[in-house]
């Protein structure tokens, strides 16, 4: 839907004022909180949240809780977010750069403080894994999502202890796995030449940049990742990337939860994933999304939550 008159004039009157520009371009990259906002801008936490209410009345920017936090990105509505495109484009400031420089500083803490913690626990990664849901019903509950097989590729993205690679590998032509993590990678190759598997690529790779061809594989996985990410949902548009026509994406992580001691014990940035939101991401992908299965843990604990895509396959079409 069209933005009339009156809601380009609010958004444009919402935008226009150094601290919410820098806040827009911040956010353009980005979901941050207050608490990250008000450390790269260099200004109280009340004075950036009252911007920040300004510019979600306004349409320009969206505020979602997450547990005891609230992150903020800007607009998915398509109109609203060339508007923000178009206003970007127009800026040419220090301060912008400056913003983006302290922003780098907070996201390289953040990444050395979850690569210290991912070297820590690569040793008992699956134990870790397994504390919150039957890891059995969840890797029954996976293998019937990502179907008989077989496939031509699997892609499995954050893959860790390879745990996904030797659950589904032998169904496979052939399978990649990429993390970022070394010892990560050093713990999945014993895995995969224990389960007797050859054909596997294991990278050192970016969830956010894989390098992969487009469309190149019938089963993306990205198993227990997305909740470690600053922005999930590109994280979802690259996995749907590589998604071939007739393939599948199946994503593994968290309902919605507020266990906010994840955040400090094990470097979980967002806790946990609604329906609708990863549903919106899938179908911006260009994927259509199937009914999602949820598993409760047998006590008090996360639900883990298994979403499928799939990319509509090339109608066959006959020649006259």
């Amino acid at each position: 839907m069209s933005l009339t008159a009156d809601q380009t004039v609010d958004v444009l009157r919402a935008a226009g004022e150094p601290t919410r520009l820098r806040v827009l371009s911040l956010l353009a990259g980005e979901e941050l909180s207050v608490m990250e906002l008000s450390r790269v801008l260099d200004q109280s936490q009340p004075r950036v949240s009252r911007h920040l209410k300004l510019m979600a009345d306004a349409g320009l920017i969206e505020r979602f809780p997450d547990g005891a936090r609230v992150f903020y990105r800007v607009s998915h509505e398509p109109d609203v977010r060339r508007l923000i495109d178009t206003i970007l484009d127009g800026l040419d400031d220090a301060a912008g750069a400056a913003d983006h420089r302290r922003l780098d500083e907070v996201r390289d803490e953040r990444a050395a403080a979850a690569a210290a913690y991912f070297e820590q626990v690569a040793p008992s990664w699956d134990r870790i894994r397994s504390l919150y849901v039957s890891e059995t019903a969840v890797e029954n509950a996976i293998e019937r999502a990502a179907g008989p097989g077989p496939f031509e590729r699997v892609v499995d993205l954050g893959t860790g202890s390879g745990r996904m690679l030797t659950l589904l590998g032998k169904k496979a032509r052939m399978s990649i796995g990429l993390d970022l993590s070394q010892n990560m990678l050093n713990i999945a190759r014993a895995n995969v030449a224990r389960a007797g598997l050859d054909k596997v690529e294991l990278r050192h790779g970016d969830i956010f940049a894989t390098r992969l061809p487009a469309q190149s594989a019938d089963l993306v996985l990205v198993h227990q990742v997305l909740h470690y990410l600053a922005d999930p949902a590109a994280a979802v548009a690259e996995a749907a990337r590589l998604v071939m026509p007739g393939g599948k994406l199946l994503i593994v992580d968290f309902a919605p939860h507020e266990l906010e001691r994840l955040r400090d014990e094990h470097q979980h940035r967002r806790l946990g994933f609604a329906d609708e939101e990863i549903g919106r991401w899938l179908g911006d992908a260009g994927l259509k999304p199937s009914a999602t299965i949820a598993l409760p843990p047998d006590t008090a604990g996360l639900t883990v939550t298994i979403w499928t895509a799939e990319r509509p396959a090339i109608a066959n079409r006959s020649v006259a």
